[in-house]
């Protein structure tokens, strides 16, 4: 009996072993990957903006917001947020003209 007991429990300790041994690497590659799509669509959205002398812009320019949508994605999964100043600074002058 000590024997049957000890074949269930082994094969439950390699997987355990397993899981702990690829936890962190799958957390990594996670990683990894998010950083690809916020570093991708980046240069997408920088290539709109900027004239290379190889590349020829097509007549509409394109359509960038689903790759913005991407990238602040992205970004919000980093704990970072994108904001636009100029409505920060108009939320700011209203709170104060309130204030008086």
């Amino acid at each position: 009996m000590e024997q049957a007991d000890k074949k269930e429990g082994s094969p439950r300790n390699i997987l355990a072993k397993i899981k702990e041994n690829t936890e962190d690497e799958i957390q990594i590659l996670g990683t990894f990957v998010r950083l690809g799509v916020v570093v991708w669509s980046g240069f997408i959205i920088t290539l709109n903006y900027v004239d290379l002398p190889m590349i020829k812009k097509g007549q509409s320019g394109g359509d960038i917001t689903f790759v913005a949508s991407v990238f602040t994605g992205a970004l919000a999964t980093f704990g970072l947020t994108t904001s636009n100043s100029k409505a920060a600074g108009a939320k700011n002058t209203d709170t104060k003209k309130k204030e008086e």
